[in-house]
């Protein structure tokens, strides 16, 4: 299910009584306020208020059902604590259930709420900042696809370019002379190898096309040396977010994500 729809999900759901216990918490190791895992005492802290809130309330009912959604909540961020990342949002109901988990790499202001429905504003911001989106990175020898939402990689595809010239690993000026691009000299073999990477490209742009629908991205980005980048944007059924003209490499997934969204 795609963020998009589980979000929908969730703003839908209601409940007679308070039922669902929404959690932002902020876990970004970077922060000052974060030092020595201060998540911890925020998270006890606030759970521990709302827990005094609805004893005062007099509703045994109501509190049996908070109790178990907040043991259930406190197990699993500590069994996840060594892969938080900056912030975890959690809407938990235990009858009728709601399970609902996110582990984000963007900031997130810690809150605490007890209500009949799900508290999803900060959701949708960030769903906004840091939509479902595929980030592309076209290379000489690959493609690298990132299935990411807020901020953070669901899923990494890797597809390798098989160049169907056997010499291709002795021709060591063979990239040189592709980036040289249009005014440079290219011999047959070169060109043969131009044509063969922009069918695979265009096999490619099918791919991510199919990939955007089944997954629900909202965007699309593509990153690379100039001529590459262009050359996979071009073959892109819809022109895509952003068409960022630069090498990523083998840099961290994260980096990536920061750098591609504040480009937008």
């Amino acid at each position: 299910m795609s963020m998009s729809e589980e979000l929908k999900q969730l703003k839908a759901f209601h409940c007679d009584d308070r039922c669902v216990l929404s959690v932002y918490l902020n876990t970004n190791p970077a922060d000052r306020d974060q030092q020595q895992a201060a998540w911890r005492i925020h998270l006890k802290s606030g759970l521990k208020r709302l827990d005094e809130y609805i004893v005062a309330s007099n509703n045994e009912k109501e509190l049996t059902a908070y109790r178990l959604v907040k043991d259930k909540v406190m197990k699993e961020i500590e069994h996840n604590q060594n892969d938080l990342a900056k912030g975890a949002v959690i809407f938990a109901a235990a009858d009728p259930e709601i399970w609902s988990v996110h582990y984000v790499q963007v900031a997130v202001k810690t809150s605490f709420h007890w209500e009949n429905h799900a508290m999803t504003d900060e959701l949708e911001y960030m769903l906004k900042a840091y939509p479902e989106a595929g980030i592309v990175l076209p290379s000489y020898s690959e493609v690298r696809i990132l299935d990411t939402a807020m901020g953070r990689i669901r899923d990494e595809t890797v597809y390798e370019f098989d160049s169907g010239l056997d010499v291709w690993k002795e021709q060591k000026s063979v990239k040189s002379s592709l980036q040289r691009g249009v005014g440079g000299h290219t011999d047959g073999f070169d060109q043969r190898l131009k044509e063969n990477l922009d069918r695979f490209y265009k096999q490619m742009g099918s791919v991510v096309g199919t990939m955007k629908k089944k997954r629900g991205w909202k965007e699309i980005h593509v990153a690379g040396e100039a001529e590459l980048a262009n050359s996979f944007a071009s073959v892109l059924s819809q022109k895509p977010e952003s068409c960022i003209h630069k090498n990523f490499g083998r840099a961290k997934n994260e980096i990536i994500i920061q750098k591609v969204f504040e480009s937008r």
